[in-house]
């Protein structure tokens, strides 16, 4: 016996804050019937926002303050409308309502789909629990009254829908406060104003005549520009604030006899319509959402990236630099050896082949620095770009091929981080090279550094002397080939127009450079 009832054992503590939970969520409900109506009632929208809100494990509470609710409202009611109608349609609301919500929190939505998720949820809401609770009132009534039948239902199925799709979109952006991504600093001024001018509209609506229905209707359109301005601006999440911000003060200011019961014609058209625009803002902050994810996407997509690319660049140099630094240490190597076999051939008065050979290894020093420089610039790391263009192996090679002027450089580079002064070393190098293969003529090599507003950069411009001479467009094809790979790794541009090659490289001031080392 003890096992058997030490496997069916339930344990279920009665916590002090679930019972908190469910006296304020009877209090609200009792509260907002009061100032409810059939047109437009807010337990409802309480119930789905509550179920949103509170997490699954406290949703017992909930059931608790609803049975609690419905117990102070229908007690009275069971010699009216029988103890079977009392009991079923007070229990059997919140479980289904419970249902609906969870179905849908099993198939939570990305940040592209909400809107439509929300409009789903709302729809099923308002159709499901007033539909359940109709169909129990009109089976267990002794009469029910058929000539209303219609009425009653689009009331009360209207009524639902329009309290929910005001109060769960809220909700929900309340339960995904801190999801990612979150809410953007780029819009707080217009923001602000927006909210303001629903707000200024809301209270002109409560100081309007009750029998002013156009005024009234005027009031709503005004405020649905801000709505949509908020939607635009934030998506589903402004549509969420915007909704409220529309439906709550026009409800405030519809007529009433101060029953649930009571019916306003003129105000239940506009209420349709403002249901109406309320899909609509949902469905427009979904597809804005939506866009605007995928252009965050690829542009993180972009930036990784470039990011990546720019390391192994970063990383490519690094490891050429050390290939130069070892090349020169074999070449001091070797000029030291050089030099003692020219030393000691002297010595033995074997002057004439100690001359020869001195000239000779002055001759390959020379080569073997110029190609040990074409690897890695070391000279570019102290004395900067400009020179290492003008006194490096860069240069020599372009004076051989008889075609390249002396390069016009203008600027300090040395104001310009390192790794951008390389980048457009590279850059430089290549496209002479492109130039000089399959172009011909004379090659012109012109740059400038400087500084304007907030950055730092320099331009580099490569053409042909002949201006009347335009690139081929094998040419402009291999030069974004080749060029715009290292460019737009370091946010650089290559342009090629008429004939010439225009290379851009910019960056931050703030960021430190050499000179300011």
């Amino acid at each position: 016996m003890d096992r058997l009832k030490n496997a069916v054992e339930l344990s279920f503590r009665i916590r002090p804050a679930g019972i908190a939970l469910a006296a304020l969520y009877a209090v609200s409900c009792l509260t907002a019937r009061q100032f409810s109506l059939d047109q437009f009632f807010l337990p409802a929208g309480i119930r789905a926002a509550a179920l949103l809100i509170v997490p699954t494990r406290l949703w017992p509470y909930l059931l608790l303050g609803e049975y609690a609710y419905f117990a102070t409202l229908r007690i009275s009611m069971i010699e009216s409308y029988g103890l079977a109608w009392v009991i079923l349609a007070s229990t059997l609301l919140m479980p289904m309502a419970m249902l609906v919500v969870h179905l849908h929190r099993t198939r939570m939505p990305s940040e592209a789909a909400i809107g439509l998720w929300l409009l789903s949820l709302s729809f099923c809401t308002a159709l499901f629990v007033p539909g359940l609770n109709l169909g129990i009132s009109y089976l267990l009534w002794s009469n029910p009254p058929p000539s209303n039948l219609l009425d009653a239902v689009d009331r009360t199925i209207f009524g639902h829908f329009a309290a929910i799709i005001t109060l769960v979109p809220l909700a929900f952006l309340w339960s995904r406060r801190h999801a990612e991504p979150g809410w953007t600093d780029r819009f707080v001024a217009p923001t602000a104003t927006a909210i303001l001018v629903m707000l200024m509209l809301g209270l002109c609506m409560q100081l309007t005549s009750a029998s002013a229905h156009t005024t009234r209707t005027h009031m709503v359109l005004l405020a649905a520009l801000p709505a949509i301005a908020l939607t635009f601006m934030h998506g589903w999440r402004g549509a969420a604030v915007a909704i409220p911000l529309l439906n709550l003060p026009l409800h405030v200011a519809t007529p009433s006899t101060g029953l649930p019961s009571s019916f306003d014609l003129g105000t239940f058209a506009t209420q349709q319509n403002m249901a109406v625009m309320s899909v609509a803002l949902l469905a427009l902050g979904s597809s804005i959402s939506y866009h605007h994810q995928r252009a965050r996407s690829r542009g993180l997509a972009e930036e990784t990236t470039l990011r990546l690319a720019r390391g192994s660049h970063q990383t490519s140099e690094r490891e050429l630099r050390e290939r130069a630094a070892h090349l020169k240490h074999l070449g001091e190597g070797m000029d030291s050896s050089l030099s003692e076999m020219v030393s000691w051939l002297k010595a033995q008065g074997h002057h004439a082949v100690a001359n020869s050979l001195q000239h000779a290894s002055s001759v390959h020093s020379r080569l073997f620095r110029e190609q040990a420089s074409m690897v890695y610039p070391t000279g570019l790391e102290q004395v900067g770009l400009y020179i290492a263009l003008q006194a490096g192996g860069a240069c020599e090679t372009w004076n051989n091929t008889h075609r390249v002027t002396p390069p016009r450089l203008a600027g300090n580079p040395c104001l310009l981080t390192v790794d951008l002064q390389l980048a457009i070393y590279r850059s430089l190098i290549e496209a002479v090279s492109l130039l000089l293969e399959l172009e011909t003529g004379q090659v012109c090599v012109r740059a400038r550094s400087g500084r304007a507003g907030g950055r730092r950069g320099i331009v580099a411009v490569v053409s042909l002397l002949d201006h009347g001479c335009a690139l081929s467009t094998r040419t402009t094809h291999q030069a974004v080939e080749r060029l715009a790979g290292r460019m737009l790794a370091y946010g650089g541009t290559v342009h090629c127009r008429g004939n010439r090659l225009r290379l851009v490289l910019h960056e931050s001031i703030t960021r430190a450079s050499p000179a300011a080392a």
